[in-house]
């Protein structure tokens, strides 16, 4: 309950910025016309890494903008999500690290950690291929401690659903 206030408060100045001071979308469609690519790669990959607000599917559409290259940008943009995905698992470990989330986590949440280092897998395969943040999902793997190599392996699968949309949308441009 404690976490309400700060994430009220975040949902309230991103909503303020969005109808006050400047539309989101419109944000993110400057910063794919404007910026050099290596700006908008760092844009994707602090995304990736951080919650995953950013939808990878405005990036890949960004990628089909460059027609020579671009399945080689689709696949550093799979790479960077993969690797953000690896930032946010160790995320979610620094997070269970901290003594009064451990003791929340083991004691209060035992049965339900149980069930999720039980299917942390499925966890880990949703959010690699379906449109949910897969940094989120990283993160949870780390917090209830999924084995490492078994996240890297599902976590490849990342790049298959960006392989999946870039034939999506690429096929469509």
């Amino acid at each position: 309950m404690k976490a309400a206030i700060p994430i009220a408060a975040f949902i309230a100045v991103v909503l303020g910025i969005h109808f006050f001071v400047m539309d989101i979308n419109d944000i993110l469609i400057y910063v794919t016309e404007n910026f050099h690519p290596i700006g908008v790669l760092t844009v994707f990959f602090a995304s990736e890494s951080i919650l995953g607000l950013i939808p990878p599917e405005i990036f890949i559409a960004w990628a089909g903008k460059f027609v020579n290259y671009q399945w080689y940008l689709l696949a550093l943009l799979g790479i960077l999500s993969y690797l953000g995905g690896i930032i946010s698992y160790f995320v979610g470990r620094g997070f269970a690290a901290i003594p009064s989330v451990f003791v929340y986590l083991e004691v209060k949440m035992a049965k339900h950690i149980k069930n999720m280092r039980k299917w942390g897998g499925l966890l880990i395969i949703a959010g690699a291929l379906l449109p949910l943040p897969f940094s989120i999902s990283s993160m949870a793997a780390g917090i209830i401690k999924f084995p490492f190599g078994s996240f890297l392996l599902f976590g490849l699968l990342r790049l298959l659903r960006f392989a999946i949309y870039g034939i999506a949308i690429f096929g469509a441009l």
